[in-house]
């Protein structure tokens, strides 16, 4: 990985890494001969609506397909249905997680007083978490270590609401500086999506061996997965990952910032397996990722 210095919040220096397939092969998780699916990781789910079911099967299959000992989605009753329709593996009863993914396809206009419930119980539990679009507006209640994954227009709302004001065409003009200065006014991870996902660390999680602030970006290869869905699948993968790495991330909370580059890793290269030249659709993304993840998992010391 070559470090690309920047100027990020408050001129601080950003150490931006291209994160490459050396890096992600270090955080895919392989089984071993004594683990069970609770040693596997168990991400808990709290996504979709009535108004938006599909993002709840799109988040549990990509993390399915990523490879973890269990999914539990708890969520209104129609989008679960087409959830155990999709994977009837998946458990849709409360208990343990080692890892939550909250709010895709969720609308907090819309927010039932089951939804609401079933968030604060989540975000109260101490997991690791991945907080995404409709859950991005309980970032102030977030105290457990987490990755946000907006999209620009996301985190032009998730700046707003902590005081700084910035219009969607700036964070596009500049990606690396607002996602820098997101994550340090939110105090949590920030994967910022886009053709190049830029993932960066608030200062209190540390410094880089070069001393600039912990951040890595990831280039995907073409521009087929800007398309519907596409970001519930990517929740699905990181939330997955940190499922997997729960006790790694409670022992250095920086470990996040190579857990969410390497699932926008694994998102990337599996839209462009799936594409092969042509268009895609979400689904098909999530069915390409175990073979992103087999051959990741085969540059992994045994």
């Amino acid at each position: 990985m070559s470090p690309h210095p920047d100027s990020g919040a408050d001129e601080e220096r950003v150490d931006w890494r291209d994160w490459n397939e050396l890096a992600a092969a270090q955080c895919i998780a392989v089984p071993r001969a004594a683990d069970d699916k609770y040693a596997r990781g168990v991400l808990g789910v709290v996504t979709g609506s009535i108004e938006y079911p599909g993002a709840a099967v799109l988040g549990v299959e990509a993390a399915v397909r990523t490879g973890l000992g269990m999914v539990r989605y708890l969520g209104p009753r129609h989008p679960a249905e087409l959830v155990l329709r999709a994977r009837p593996e998946v458990v849709t009863a409360p208990g343990r997680v080692q890892a939550w993914l909250l709010g895709s396809g969720m609308d907090p206009a819309r927010r039932t007083d089951e939804a609401k419930a079933l968030l604060e119980a989540a975000l109260a539990g101490g997991e690791p978490l991945v907080v995404d679009a409709g859950a991005l507006d309980l970032v102030g209640a977030v105290t457990a270590p987490a990755v946000l994954t907006p999209h620009a227009g996301e985190l032009v709302t998730l700046l707003s609401a902590a005081g700084v004001e910035v219009d969607r065409a700036a964070v596009n003009a500049d990606p690396r500086r607002w996602a820098a200065v997101a994550a340090d006014a939110t105090g949590h991870v920030v994967l910022l999506k886009g053709r190049v996902t830029h993932v960066c660390a608030p200062l209190r999680l540390g410094r880089a061996d070069g001393g600039g602030r912990i951040a890595a970006r990831v280039e995907a290869p073409s521009s087929w997965a800007a398309t519907a869905g596409s970001g519930d699948v990517l929740g699905g993968v990181v939330g997955a990952l940190l499922a997997t790495h729960a006790d790694g991330i409670r022992d250095d909370p920086a470990l996040l910032v190579s857990l969410a580059a390497t699932g926008a890793y694994v998102h990337a290269w599996a839209a462009d397996r799936a594409a092969d030249g042509g268009p895609i659709a979400a689904l098909d993304i999530a069915e390409a990722v175990p073979r992103i993840v087999a051959r990741l998992a085969g540059g992994v010391a045994h």
